[in-house]
C-alpha cells in the first residue's frame, strides 16, 4: 500500500475546466511530482488508462502510433514523451473528431521544445504544469500570493514559521514522495536515486547524449550556482565541457523540469541591463541534496542557506504563477552597476512587484538597494517591493516598500490593509 500522503492539488480545477472545451490537455511536470495519480483520479467513465512506462504498451506506441490511436475513443496516456510520434496520431484522431476532453495526457519533459511538435496539436492542446508540492497545498491553503499581491493585499499566516522550522521547510522541497519519508537523511537518499533514475533513463526520451556520466557532475556544479547568472565557458569548463554542449545539457535539464533559466526585466531602451539569464532550481529539497545541505550544516554556516532560499521563494513563486487567475512572469533585474532584485513579476499589463529575498530576522536600509533602483528604473509599471524575510511582522518600510514574513507564501487570508 502507497505511504504517501494525498494532498489536493490546486491545478486540479484547471483541468476539469479544459476537458471541458479542448480536444486534448497535456499535464506536465517533472516525475514523481503527483501527475500520475492525479490524472488517474481525474479520469472519467470510459476513459481507457495507459502508461508509456510499460514496456509492451510502449513498443505499441513507437512501432504503430497510428493503430494505437485508432483503437481509442476517450484516453489517458501517461508519460506521453516516451512516444511523442503518437502525438502525431493523436492530431490526425482529434481533426477528424473534435470532441473536448478525448485525451488527458501526463509528460515528464516539456515536449512543446521538441522539434515538429511544438505546432503539431496548436489550437487543440492545452498544456498545464503540475510542479512539486507548494506548502499551500501541503498546508491546505487556496489563496494565491500573486493574485492577492497585484490586488493591493498582502496575505497573512496565522503561525509564521521561522528560523529552524523554516529550515526544515525548505530543506524538504515539495516532492511528495520526499516530504513522506520520516528523516532528512531518508530524503537524501530518495533524492540521490531520483537524480540517478533520471539520467539514466529519461534523458534518453528528450535527447542524444554520448556520455551521461558526465551529467551527475554537471548537475552538482550546476547546483553551485543556483540563483547566478549563466555562463556556460566557466559552467562547462568545470567538468570538460565546451560552452555550446553546456548549454545544450541545460536546456535537457530545463525540459525534464529540473530548473529553469530565468530572464532578465529589461525596459527595451535600457542600455545598463545585463542581459544574460540566470539559473534557478525549481525544488530546494532538490537543490539542498545536489549541495549536501542539510540543517547541521545550515546551523554552522547560515551563509550557505541563502541560495536555496532563494530557490524555494522561486519555486513557490512559480507554483503560484501557475494557479493564478492573472497571466504572471517570473523574472529577475540585475543592472551593470551590481543592483539586483531576485525576482521581478510582471502581469499581463506590464505591472511589476519586486521581491527580494533575504534569510535572515533583521531587516536593514541596505536590504531595500536594489527594489529601490527596479522602482526608480521601472517607475510607473512599479507597483510594490516585497523583502521576504525570516520574520513574524508585515511591516510598511515607505515608498511602496514592505518587509514580509516568508511563511506568508502559503498564507490563507487577506489583510485588510490595501497597499
Amino acid at each position: 500500500m502507497d505511504a504517501t500522503p494525498f494532498y489536493p492539488r490546486l491545478i486540479q480545477a484547471r483541468i476539469a475546466e479544459a476537458l471541458t472545451d479542448t480536444p486534448v490537455v497535456l499535464l506536465a511536470g517533472p516525475r514523481q511530482a503527483g501527475k500520475t495519480t492525479l490524472v488517474r483520479q481525474m479520469a472519467t467513465p470510459g476513459m481507457r488508462y495507459l502508461t508509456l512506462d510499460d514496456a509492451l504498451t510502449l513498443l505499441s506506441a513507437r512501432d504503430d502510433p497510428v493503430g494505437m490511436v485508432r483503437s481509442l475513443d476517450r484516453a489517458v496516456i501517461d508519460e506521453i514523451q516516451r512516444a511523442p510520434q503518437l502525438l502525431l496520431a493523436i492530431k490526425k484522431s482529434v481533426d477528424e473528431d473534435r470532441r473536448a476532453g478525448r485525451f488527458l495526457l501526463t509528460g515528464s519533459a516539456n515536449l512543446m521544445v521538441m522539434p515538429a511538435l511544438a505546432d503539431s496539436l496548436a489550437g487543440r492542446m492545452e498544456t498545464l504544469a503540475l510542479l512539486p508540492l507548494s506548502q499551500s497545498e501541503i498546508q491546505g491553503s487556496s489563496a494565491n500570493w500573486i493574485d492577492a499581491a497585484f490586488a493591493g493585499s498582502l496575505l497573512k499566516v496565522a503561525a509564521p514559521v521561522v528560523g529552524q522550522a523554516l529550515v526544515e521547510v525548505v530543506l524538504q522541497g515539495g516532492y511528495p514522495e520526499a516530504i513522506s519519508r520520516t528523516s532528512a537523511r531518508r530524503r537524501a537518499v530518495w533524492a540521490r536515486q531520483y537524480l540517478a533514475a533520471l539520467i539514466a533513463r529519461d534523458v534518453r526520451d528528450v535527447a542524444s547524449i554520448d556520455k551521461l556520466d558526465q551529467l551527475p557532475r554537471f548537475l552538482r556544479s550546476l547546483a553551485q550556482v543556483s540563483g547566478q547568472m549563466c555562463n556556460y565557458t566557466q559552467l562547462g569548463g568545470q567538468v570538460g565541457l565546451d560552452s555550446k554542449t553546456a548549454a545544450r545539457y541545460v536546456g535537457v535539464f530545463e525540459q525534464m523540469y529540473l530548473l529553469r533559466r530565468v530572464e532578465v526585466w529589461a525596459r527595451s531602451k535600457l542600455k545598463r541591463v545585463v542581459k544574460s539569464p540566470k539559473l534557478q532550481f525549481i525544488d530546494a529539497g532538490l537543490l539542498a541534496s545536489l549541495l549536501d545541505l542539510g540543517e547541521a550544516e545550515v546551523q554552522r554556516d547560515r551563509s550557505r542557506f541563502g541560495n536555496v532560499l532563494e530557490t524555494f521563494v522561486y519555486a513557490e513563486l512559480l507554483k503560484h504563477s501557475s494557479t493564478a487567475e492573472g497571466d504572471y512572469r517570473l523574472l529577475y533585474y540585475r543592472d551593470v552597476d551590481g543592483f539586483e532584485v531576485d525576482v521581478v513579476i510582471e502581469n499581463a499589463a506590464g505591472q511589476l512587484i519586486g521581491v527580494e529575498v533575504k534569510a535572515a530576522a533583521t531587516v536593514k536600509a541596505g536590504d531595500l538597494r536594489g527594489l529601490k533602483k527596479l522602482a526608480s528604473v521601472a517607475a510607473d509599471q512599479f507597483m510594490m517591493g516585497i523583502l521576504l524575510y525570516d520574520g513574524t511582522e508585515t511591516l510598511p518600510l515607505g515608498d511602496g516598500m514592505w518587509a514580509v514574513p516568508l511563511s506568508t507564501l502559503w498564507g490563507g487570508v487577506s489583510l485588510e490593509r490595501r497597499v
